[in-house]
């Protein structure tokens, strides 16, 4: 279902069950915030492959009234993380499994944290908003075909990190089928802990106390004071001028810029003349995407500056050269540099008319591979993407990685507000991008939008590498004109996961909503009256 009818909030998610956690809370009269740490909190569990309580968090948050404000719980590297630890244990590159992987704090609590600081109007205690959580972790939910895939798939360098085979295996050491109950026994009190003394727990109380324990036996890099010294900031999104409205996502260290220039360079090459599944619009998208991620690694430097000042990259003279430097029918040369990642994107729109567009994630499937025992708590590798021997991003205490998480925010001219985004690295902002063009250009419903067919450049989840990879669902002519046009092309199946989980959220000007839910994943639309 797109539109919920007479329904005044809605929730999307990637798995079920976090859309429907979310949408209890509203039922139960929670605003948009609260019930996304409802959903957060599900996702956590039921999604362990994709993200959880060991991993960072961002969000974009628009309340009428008040400027959009954007939160950042991207954790910091841990204080004995330097490049002579790493050499002193035999790496020369950076590892992305086991202990030394687990090097930056999990920042997502302490987002969960200061979100619901700025509630406009505080209803529901968090014992509440953690109910359902507790409940999957402590009585069991099933094994999405995901979570087996991903176990399967990544076994041989999961199956020997610390933890892993205790809280992910079945007892002989292999993967969980599909469908079968899953327990986590030792999340579950983490959460009840949680839920009796308060979120800052996670960091200064008795489950920081566990974790630093924990962590300190594996020797990660990350300690007890790290923990202590931890707090998500408050940050000024990135907004761009478009000729539909204004466009909003986060400051670096995401790449939040990266999906506003492919926007602007779009909106400046008259997409609504051109077939919406045609050659042309998939050329000039990815062309557009391009000189983005082109920006982005000849200023890698800046990417790792917290809240550094990228706004030249999104005036109109700059988005203009970018534009001009477009071939309409040919194919620049291309190598992407990121590598894949794991990452859920959740949307809520309650009855005020907020709306929240987050993200959380562990970086690769299951982060570091890091399972704790005292907390059940499976450690993000988000510092992976740092290294040794670099200048900008050499791993320092205190750094911080740069993210490819970026949620994403619109409010257009004829009062529509959408909340939107996708898992899956570089394919991010591109995900954003055919969203956002859908509804807002094309005028597609949010269930379309998501679902229809996409394209990807470079890397993302599940997959390495650099070509243009396209649904099959596009007709055959498709394939052959982008050739034609110089781009190395492979073919993906209809509905393929590598394109990544998408969803998007809608109110318009009456108040009505709507939204889509990715058939890729395992995920839904709730609306609420």
């Amino acid at each position: 279902m797109a539109k919920g009818g007479g329904a005044r909030a809605v929730a999307v998610a990637p798995h079920a069950a976090a859309a429907q956690a979310a949408a209890r809370v509203l039922k139960d009269g929670g605003g948009a915030i609260e019930a996304m740490v409802a959903a957060a909190a599900v996702i956590a569990v039921v999604y362990p492959h994709m993200t959880g309580l060991g991993g960072d968090g961002f969000w974009l948050i628009r309340e009428p009234g008040r400027e959009p404000y954007g939160i950042d719980a991207g954790g910091t590297v841990g204080a004995l993380a330097t490049p002579d630890l790493y050499r002193a244990r035999g790496h020369q590159t950076m590892p992305t499994r086991g202990a030394l992987a687990a090097n930056t704090v999990a920042g997502t609590l302490a987002g969960w944290e200061l979100a619901l600081a700025q509630r406009p109007r505080p209803t529901l205690a968090l014992e509440r908003l953690l109910e359902d959580a507790i409940t999957y972790a402590d009585r069991g939910f099933p094994v999405s075909d995901t979570q087996a895939a991903s176990t399967a798939g990544r076994l041989a360098e999961l199956r020997g990190q610390p933890g892993f085979r205790e809280h992910f295996l079945v007892p002989d050491g292999s993967a969980p089928a599909r469908g079968a109950i899953w327990r986590q026994p030792a999340l579950a009190a983490t959460l009840r802990g949680l839920a009796r003394r308060g979120l800052r727990d996670f960091y200064e109380g008795e489950v920081g106390a566990l974790i630093a324990a924990d962590l300190a036996a594996v020797e990660s890099p990350v300690t007890g004071g790290d923990l202590r010294a931890f707090r998500a900031r408050l940050v000024t999104p990135l907004r761009m001028a478009h000729s539909l409205g204004t466009l909003y996502n986060l400051p670096p260290p995401t790449q939040g810029v990266l999906s506003l220039m492919i926007l602007g360079i779009l909106d400046r090459l008259n997409l609504d003349r051109r077939p919406r599944e045609g050659a042309d619009m998939i050329h000039l998208a990815l062309e557009a995407t391009k000189r983005a991620f082109l920006v982005r690694d000849r200023h890698k430097g800046r990417f790792l500056e917290a809240g550094a000042d990228v706004g030249e990259w999104l005036t109109p003279s700059r988005l203009d050269d970018e534009t001009r430097a477009i071939d309409p029918v040919r194919a620049t040369p291309w190598r992407a540099l990121e590598g894949p990642a794991d990452t859920v994107w959740l949307g809520v729109v309650d009855r005020h008319g907020c709306a929240v567009s987050f993200i959380q994630s562990l970086y690769h499937e299951f982060g570091s591979g890091v399972v704790l025992p005292g907390t059940g708590i499976c450690w993000q590798n988000r510092g992976t993407s740092l290294s040794l021997a670099g200048a900008a991003d050499r791993i320092a205490p205190g750094g911080r990685p740069f993210h490819t998480l970026n949620p994403a925010l619109a409010v257009l001219a004829d009062g529509r507000v959408l909340a939107y985004g996708a898992m899956g690295g570089d394919g991010q902002p591109q995900t954003q991008a055919a969203l956002f063009t859908r509804v807002a250009v094309y005028g597609d419903d949010p269930r379309q939008a998501v679902a229809a067919p996409r394209w990807l450049l470079g890397r993302t989840w599940g997959d390495a590498s650099d070509d243009v990879k396209i649904e099959a669902r596009f007709p055959d002519t498709v394939f052959r004109e982008l050739e034609g046009r110089g781009h190395v092309v492979s073919r993906l199946a209809p509905f393929d996961e590598i394109v990544g989980h998408a969803g998007l959220v809608m109110r318009d000007a009456t108040g009505a909503v709507s939204g889509g839910a990715d058939p890729r994943s395992d995920g839904t639309v709730v609306f609420v009256d």
